[in-house]
Protein backbone atom coordinates (compact mmCIF):
# COMPACT_ATOMS: atom_id res chain seq x y z
CA UNK A 1 0.00 0.00 0.00
CA UNK A 2 1.30 3.25 -0.80
CA UNK A 3 1.09 6.37 1.24
CA UNK A 4 2.71 9.09 2.75
CA UNK A 5 5.06 9.23 4.73
CA UNK A 6 4.11 12.05 7.27
CA UNK A 7 1.78 12.28 9.66
CA UNK A 8 -1.28 14.53 9.00
CA UNK A 9 -1.42 15.74 12.58
CA UNK A 10 2.11 15.61 13.56
CA UNK A 11 3.86 15.65 10.79
CA UNK A 12 6.18 12.31 11.85
CA UNK A 13 7.16 9.77 9.83
CA UNK A 14 4.94 7.10 9.44
CA UNK A 15 6.87 4.07 7.75
CA UNK A 16 9.88 2.95 9.31
CA UNK A 17 12.99 3.25 10.10
CA UNK A 18 11.81 4.89 12.94
CA UNK A 19 13.78 6.48 15.55
CA UNK A 20 15.88 4.78 18.38
CA UNK A 21 14.20 4.26 22.09
CA UNK A 22 10.58 4.02 20.46
CA UNK A 23 8.26 1.20 21.81
CA UNK A 24 5.78 -0.04 18.96
CA UNK A 25 1.82 -1.40 20.06
CA UNK A 26 -1.05 -2.38 18.39
CA UNK A 27 -4.15 -2.13 19.10
CA UNK A 28 -8.34 -3.13 17.56
CA UNK A 29 -10.91 -2.03 19.06
CA UNK A 30 -13.31 -1.03 16.21
CA UNK A 31 -13.37 1.45 13.07
CA UNK A 32 -10.14 2.43 13.33
CA UNK A 33 -10.32 5.99 12.65
CA UNK A 34 -11.73 6.78 15.99
CA UNK A 35 -9.13 4.51 17.88
CA UNK A 36 -6.07 6.31 16.05
CA UNK A 37 -7.71 9.81 16.82
CA UNK A 38 -7.52 8.48 20.48
CA UNK A 39 -4.15 7.75 20.57
CA UNK A 40 -2.52 10.34 18.89
CA UNK A 41 -3.91 12.99 21.20
CA UNK A 42 -1.74 11.40 23.84
CA UNK A 43 1.82 13.30 24.75
CA UNK A 44 4.33 11.07 24.06
CA UNK A 45 3.10 9.07 21.19
CA UNK A 46 5.48 9.88 18.27
CA UNK A 47 3.37 8.59 15.34
CA UNK A 48 0.03 6.70 14.21
CA UNK A 49 -0.92 4.48 11.64
CA UNK A 50 -4.10 2.18 10.86
CA UNK A 51 -4.36 -0.72 8.95
CA UNK A 52 -5.25 -4.70 9.13
CA UNK A 53 -3.81 -7.82 11.15
CA UNK A 54 -4.51 -10.92 12.69
CA UNK A 55 -5.69 -12.34 9.13
CA UNK A 56 -4.52 -14.64 6.85
CA UNK A 57 -3.95 -12.77 3.59
CA UNK A 58 -1.29 -10.65 2.64
CA UNK A 59 -1.54 -7.15 2.11
CA UNK A 60 -5.58 -6.52 2.10
CA UNK A 61 -7.44 -4.29 0.59
CA UNK A 62 -10.30 -2.14 2.67
CA UNK A 63 -13.04 -4.01 0.43
CA UNK A 64 -11.33 -6.94 1.25
CA UNK A 65 -11.40 -6.54 4.84
CA UNK A 66 -14.80 -5.61 5.11
CA UNK A 67 -16.45 -8.58 2.77
CA UNK A 68 -15.15 -10.88 6.22
CA UNK A 69 -13.13 -13.01 4.00
CA UNK A 70 -9.57 -12.02 5.04
CA UNK A 71 -10.23 -12.70 8.89
CA UNK A 72 -8.31 -8.43 9.82
CA UNK A 73 -9.15 -6.36 12.45
CA UNK A 74 -9.20 -2.90 11.46
CA UNK A 75 -5.96 -1.70 14.02
CA UNK A 76 -4.12 1.44 14.71
CA UNK A 77 -0.10 1.19 15.57
CA UNK A 78 1.06 3.52 17.90
CA UNK A 79 4.84 4.42 18.26
CA UNK A 80 5.60 5.72 21.37
CA UNK A 81 8.50 7.09 23.70
CA UNK A 82 8.43 4.77 26.90
CA UNK A 83 10.36 7.52 28.71
CA UNK A 84 7.51 9.88 28.24
CA UNK A 85 4.38 7.48 28.31
CA UNK A 86 3.81 4.17 29.91
CA UNK A 87 2.47 1.66 27.86
CA UNK A 88 -0.19 0.86 30.96
CA UNK A 89 -1.36 4.41 29.67
CA UNK A 90 -2.18 3.60 26.39
CA UNK A 91 -4.04 0.12 27.67
CA UNK A 92 -5.57 2.54 29.71
CA UNK A 93 -7.13 4.22 26.81
CA UNK A 94 -7.61 1.28 24.77
CA UNK A 95 -9.52 -0.23 27.62
CA UNK A 96 -11.59 3.13 28.52
CA UNK A 97 -11.65 3.90 24.61
CA UNK A 98 -14.37 1.13 23.54
CA UNK A 99 -16.47 -2.02 24.70
CA UNK A 100 -14.34 -4.79 24.78
CA UNK A 101 -17.09 -7.52 25.83
CA UNK A 102 -18.79 -7.35 22.25
CA UNK A 103 -16.92 -9.81 20.36
CA UNK A 104 -17.14 -9.26 16.69
CA UNK A 105 -19.09 -5.91 16.66
CA UNK A 106 -18.24 -2.22 18.36
CA UNK A 107 -22.04 -0.70 18.48
CA UNK A 108 -23.16 -0.32 14.95
CA UNK A 109 -20.29 -1.92 13.25
CA UNK A 110 -20.39 -5.09 12.84
CA UNK A 111 -18.07 -8.13 11.54
CA UNK A 112 -14.67 -9.54 12.34
CA UNK A 113 -12.66 -6.39 11.11
CA UNK A 114 -14.53 -4.96 14.25
CA UNK A 115 -13.16 -6.92 16.85
CA UNK A 116 -11.17 -6.33 20.00
CA UNK A 117 -7.57 -7.10 20.14
CA UNK A 118 -4.14 -6.58 21.92
CA UNK A 119 -1.16 -7.46 19.56
CA UNK A 120 1.78 -7.55 21.76
CA UNK A 121 5.26 -6.79 20.61
CA UNK A 122 7.19 -7.94 23.58
CA UNK A 123 6.48 -10.55 26.71
CA UNK A 124 6.66 -7.44 29.01
CA UNK A 125 4.08 -6.22 26.90
CA UNK A 126 2.02 -9.50 27.31
CA UNK A 127 2.11 -9.32 30.60
CA UNK A 128 0.97 -6.07 31.25
CA UNK A 129 -2.23 -6.35 28.81
CA UNK A 130 -2.91 -9.20 30.44
CA UNK A 131 -2.95 -8.00 33.85
CA UNK A 132 -4.84 -4.61 32.76
CA UNK A 133 -7.49 -7.21 31.54
CA UNK A 134 -7.66 -9.28 34.51
CA UNK A 135 -7.90 -5.94 36.53
CA UNK A 136 -10.34 -4.47 34.07
CA UNK A 137 -13.06 -7.69 34.32
CA UNK A 138 -14.21 -7.22 37.94
CA UNK A 139 -15.34 -3.61 37.55
CA UNK A 140 -17.14 -4.19 34.04
CA UNK A 141 -18.85 -6.91 35.60
CA UNK A 142 -19.95 -4.81 38.73
CA UNK A 143 -21.53 -2.43 35.89
CA UNK A 144 -23.46 -5.31 34.12
CA UNK A 145 -20.92 -6.30 31.42
CA UNK A 146 -19.93 -9.47 30.36
CA UNK A 147 -16.75 -11.11 29.24
CA UNK A 148 -14.20 -9.60 27.82
CA UNK A 149 -13.51 -10.92 24.73
CA UNK A 150 -10.11 -9.22 23.33
CA UNK A 151 -7.57 -11.45 21.96
CA UNK A 152 -4.48 -10.69 23.78
CA UNK A 153 -1.45 -12.66 20.83
CA UNK A 154 1.72 -12.15 19.59
CA UNK A 155 1.68 -8.79 16.93
CA UNK A 156 1.03 -10.35 13.75
CA UNK A 157 1.94 -8.59 10.11
CA UNK A 158 0.70 -4.87 9.91
CA UNK A 159 -0.50 -4.07 6.57
CA UNK A 160 -0.72 -0.24 6.08
CA UNK A 161 -4.75 0.60 5.02
CA UNK A 162 -4.91 3.09 2.22
CA UNK A 163 -3.83 6.40 2.05
CA UNK A 164 -7.33 8.24 2.79
CA UNK A 165 -7.98 5.89 5.96
CA UNK A 166 -4.76 7.18 7.34
CA UNK A 167 -5.80 10.57 9.94
CA UNK A 168 -9.14 10.34 8.41
CA UNK A 169 -10.87 12.49 11.36
CA UNK A 170 -7.89 14.73 11.61
CA UNK A 171 -8.66 15.59 7.36
CA UNK A 172 -12.72 15.00 8.09
CA UNK A 173 -13.34 16.25 11.56
CA UNK A 174 -17.23 15.94 10.86
CA UNK A 175 -16.25 11.88 9.72
CA UNK A 176 -17.73 9.07 11.31
CA UNK A 177 -16.51 7.83 14.97
CA UNK A 178 -18.42 4.87 16.38
CA UNK A 179 -15.98 4.32 18.94
CA UNK A 180 -17.29 4.77 21.98
CA UNK A 181 -16.41 3.28 25.63
CA UNK A 182 -18.24 2.16 28.79
CA UNK A 183 -17.92 4.79 31.07
CA UNK A 184 -16.28 1.76 33.56
CA UNK A 185 -12.86 3.19 34.53
CA UNK A 186 -10.05 0.77 34.01
CA UNK A 187 -7.78 0.40 36.83
CA UNK A 188 -4.27 0.28 35.34
CA UNK A 189 -1.44 1.98 37.54
CA UNK A 190 -4.04 1.60 40.45
CA UNK A 191 -2.84 -0.12 43.89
Amino acid sequence: MRITNKHFVNGNPLLPPFPQGLERALFAMGCFWGAERLFWQIPGVYSTAVGYAAGHRADPSYEQVCSGTTGHAEVVQVLFDPEQVAYAELLKRFWEGHNPTQGMRQGNDIGTQYRSGIYVTSETQRRQAEASRDAFQPALTARGYGPITTEIVAAPEFYYAEEYHQQYLARNPGGYCGLGGTGVACPVGVD
